[in-house]
Formats: structure tokens, C-alpha cells, sequence
């Protein structure tokens, strides 16, 4: 049964309201207060250490992708009449699904996903190193070492958003509100699902941490989310993310000028032609005429864009919301193992998604301006974490005076820890607090893990323009 009152809840860490349209208000009152969002504006959303202040950001992506997925929230309202206890949850509905496309990037590190390669790749075989020569570990306790080290060893933005709202920030959200976050639903520490599990999509890649593995059950438990499962608006967010990139890696392009409008069209022509598809080509066959009638050069490619990406988007919002509909149960109980854009691949729509996806990889992301920056930005963070290496190097003994401020034989860690965000070593403190320090063995792994869990949030949730200047900082360059 379909019930959306099971689903969206009062339930909360602290402080649960009564109310649930104050419970939801509160919610969007903390997102929207929370540092972690306002860093967005200086992180990578396509084009690294960005000036040009009307190329998309990681936050002006996310206020895109809110609209959409409140304009896909209300076109399911209106479309479910009033069924599903959601007559009663319109407020909460909308405002759930567009707070967590705000939040969806909340965990992202700067430079963009390159990053996030660059951090993998320094902890598989510098971080493995360290903790190999760290932290002693007798064979009763390597299979637990190694599953640490996996998680360690898989650093994601959506894992990292879930750390983000719970530890790091502790806005103290609604459950219902945190689990719409949880896009992929296996822990970083487990292994990739088979082809052959029914939920191999919801598990692709890592969607919280060992550290968070806790509190994910808690919620799960609460509002009855099955293991693997997705929470149900988390398909609407993800959706609107998918959507929100179409024409804005396009026009972002164009404002960099490495494409020019003339070279939009030409592109997508070519596109449709090879792959045979005619609803996208006729829309922009149309719109492109239209705008040609018009002088000058910029006029007519913002006329152009803007009524491409309207009619674009209220079609493919269309589509999401017959999708959602038509596979509401396995939507609802978080079971529906695709995305709604990718579900029908015989759709028009997700051929002309296809078409403009192809033309963003073939000529945007894989440009040579772009990945230059790339380069440089894994160079920033591959530096950045040789520079604070001396803190994993340090016995847990040692570590633990660092904390509280006392004086250490490593000079340069003394220094070190001080550079650290206090909001991130409260999350460490807290963590190794309450572990069990009686098995001094399992409490060493636990420790080492949660202090390279340490430097990952402190890197990882730097800006574009702070890691380059902690980089020249520490690097002695001018």
C-alpha cells in the first residue's frame, strides 16, 4: 500500500516538532543557514577556478536542479489527485524534493569530480601505506582493517553529503529529508553489486561511509526503508540533476567560448542525424530559425537556449512524472533499480538526453582547457594531502595529546593540526569517544580510520580558490 505518511515523518535525531509543516519550514531554515551550501558558490561545477561569475557553480547548479525537481514534485501532485496520503503532504512533498537537490552537492570536493579520482587514488597507495606502518594489525582483525580501508578507499560526494548534514554540520534534519539524499544505497566499505542483484543501479557506486553506517540504519529503520532500497523523492532529485545538465554545459560552454552557437546546432544536427532522432531535431530546427531571424550573435543564442531548455524541460518533466506514476509501488518501497530518465530507452526523450549528453562528453568535458584544470586541481589535492601527512604518521597516543593541545615531539604536526576546521576535529573527537578502548588493537584501526576520515572532510570540503591558496600556502610559493 501507498501511504506517504510512513514516509515522510517527524522523526529526528533531537528535538522532533509536532507539526510537520513547521518540521519541514525548520528543515529548509537549517539548509539553507548551513556554511556547507554557501561553499558551493566557489566550487567546480564543469570549469575549475572559474572567474567568470555567470558560469555555473556547484550552487547555482543546485538552485537549477531545486526548481526542476519542484516543478517534477507538483506536476506528481497534480497528477496522483489527491491519493496516497499526499493530499495532506503537498508542502512536505515539494519542499523534501527540492531541499535535497539543493543539498544533492552539499559533499562534493572542489575541482569537480576529477576530484574525487585524485583523492581515491592518493588514499589506495599513499593512506594504504600509512596505515600499514601505523597501525599493527593481528590477523583477527585484518578482515575488519581491510573493509576500513576499502571505505577509506572510496571516497564519493553523495557518501560525503550524508556525512556532511549528519557530522560534519549536524543540522539535525528530518529522516525523511536526510534519507532523500541517499542516492545510492550500498556502504563504501562493501563490495560492488553484481550484474545479477535486482538492486545493481541503486548500489553503483558508494552512497554513505562506515563512519555514517549507524545512523543510515537508524533512519532506515524509522521510515521504513528496506536494505538497498531508495528513498522514493531521492528518483525525483535525481531526475531533475539529470535534467538541469542538458543545456547548461552548453551555455556554460559557449560563455567560455569554446563553443559557439552556430557549433550548438551543428552539434546537435550531427547528433540527431547519426542516431536517427527527430523529436530534438525538430525542436531545435525550429527554435534555431527563430533565433537566426535576430541580429545580434549573443541575442540569438540566448533566445534560442531559452526556448529550447523551456519546451525541453516541461516535456521531459512531463515524462519523469508518467514515469514515477507508472512504476509508483516500486518507486514508493525504493525498488525501482533505474533512473527515470533512463527507464524507457525507446523514448524520444531519452534519446534526445542521450544526444546532448554525447555532444557534453565529446566536446566539453574532454576540451584540453578543461582537462588541464583537472590536471591542475589533482596536482592541488595530491599536494595537499603529502603536506598533512604528518598527522597520519602519529601514534594514536600521539594524536590524542595533539588534540587536547599538548606539546608532541613532531614540531610540524603542531602546526598542522591547527590549520584543521574545528567543526571537523569536534567530528573526529566525538567519533573516537566512543569507541571501545579495551581492545587496543580494534581501537588503533578505528582511530587511524577516523583521523584519515579527518583530513579526507577537511580537503574534500575546501573551495576551488582556498585548496589553490592552502596549496601555494604550504608549498612556500608566491
Amino acid at each position: 500500500m501507498i501511504d506517504y505518511n510512513t514516509k515522510l515523518t517527524l522523526h529526528r535525531e533531537l528535538y522532533p516538532f509536532d507539526d510537520i509543516n513547521i518540521s519541514i519550514e525548520s528543515d529548509r531554515g537549517r539548509i539553507l543557514s548551513a556554511p556547507a551550501l554557501r561553499r558551493l558558490q566557489k566550487k567546480t561545477q564543469v570549469f575549475p577556478l572559474e572567474l567568470n561569475a555567470a558560469v555555473r557553480s556547484r550552487l547555482t547548479h543546485s538552485l537549477e536542479v531545486s526548481q526542476t525537481a519542484r516543478f517534477i514534485a507538483k506536476t506528481i501532485l497534480k497528477k496522483s489527485k489527491g491519493k496516497y496520503g499526499l493530499d495532506k503532504l503537498e508542502n512536505a512533498f515539494i519542499s523534501t524534493a527540492e531541499m535535497t537537490s539543493l543539498l544533492h552537492d552539499i559533499g562534493n570536493p572542489p575541482f569537480g569530480h576529477f576530484a574525487e579520482v585524485a583523492i581515491n587514488s592518493w588514499m589506495s597507495t599513499k593512506g594504504v601505506e600509512l596505515f600499514n606502518s601505523v597501525v599493527k594489525v593481528s590477523e583477527n582483525n585484518e578482515e575488519f582493517k581491510q573493509m576500513l580501508l576499502k571505505d577509506l578507499c572510496n571516497f564519493d560526494g553523495n557518501a560525503q553529503a550524508i556525512r556532511v548534514v549528519t557530522k560534519l554540520q549536524r543540522l539535525n534534519l528530518a529522516y525523511s529529508q536526510i534519507a532523500a539524499i541517499l542516492k545510492y544505497t550500498r556502504g563504501a566499505y562493501e563490495d560492488k553489486a553484481g550484474k545479477n542483484d535486482k538492486l545493481f543501479y541503486l548500489k553503483k557506486k558508494p552512497g554513505f561511509y562506515y563512519s555514517e553506517k549507524s545512523i543510515v540504519e537508524k533512519i532506515k529503520k524509522e521510515i521504513n526503508l528496506e536494505d538497498g532500497c531508495r528513498f522514493p523523492i531521492t528518483y525525483i532529485m535525481e531526475a531533475a540533476d539529470d535534467i538541469s545538465y542538458l543545456n547548461a554545459d552548453m551555455e556554460d560552454a559557449v560563455d567560455k567560448r569554446i563553443l559557439k552557437f552556430d557549433d550548438i546546432y551543428r552539434l546537435i544536427k550531427e547528433e540527431c542525424e547519426q542516431m536517427n532522432e527527430t523529436y530534438l531535431l525538430d525542436l531545435v530546427k525550429k527554435f534555431y530559425t527563430k533565433a537566426k531571424e535576430k541580429e545580434s550573435e549573443p541575442y540569438q543564442f540566448n533566445l534560442f537556449l531559452t526556448l529550447t531548455r523551456a519546451k525541453l524541460t516541461h516535456a521531459l518533466v512531463e515524462h519523469v512524472s508518467n514515469i514515477y506514476l507508472e512504476n509508483h509501488e516500486d518507486i514508493f518501497n525504493g525498488k525501482f533499480n533505474y533512473a527515470l530518465l533512463e527507464f524507457d530507452k525507446e523514448s524520444k526523450y531519452t534519446k534526445a538526453v542521450e544526444v546532448l549528453q554525447n555532444i557534453s562528453i565529446k566536446y566539453i568535458y574532454n576540451h584540453k582547457d578543461i582537462q588541464t584544470l583537472e590536471l591542475k586541481g589533482q596536482k592541488i589535492l595530491t599536494s595537499l594531502f603529502e603536506n598533512y601527512t604528518p598527522l597520519l604518521k602519529l601514534s594514536s597516543d600521539e594524536f590524542e595529546k595533539l588534540v587536547k593541545q599538548e606539546k608532541i615531539s613532531c614540531f610540524l604536526s603542531q602546526r598542522l593540526i591547527r590549520r584543521l576546521s574545528s567543526k571537523h576535529i569536534v567530528a573526529y573527537k566525538d567519533a573516537v569517544k566512543s569507541l571501545d578502548k579495551e581492545d587496543k588493537e580494534k581501537f588503533e584501526i578505528q582511530e587511524w580510520y577516523y583521523r584519515a576520515r579527518l583530513l579526507i572532510d577537511y580537503i574534500s570540503g575546501m573551495t576551488d580558490d582556498f585548496a589553490l591558496n592552502e596549496y601555494k600556502t604550504l608549498e612556500a610559493l608566491i
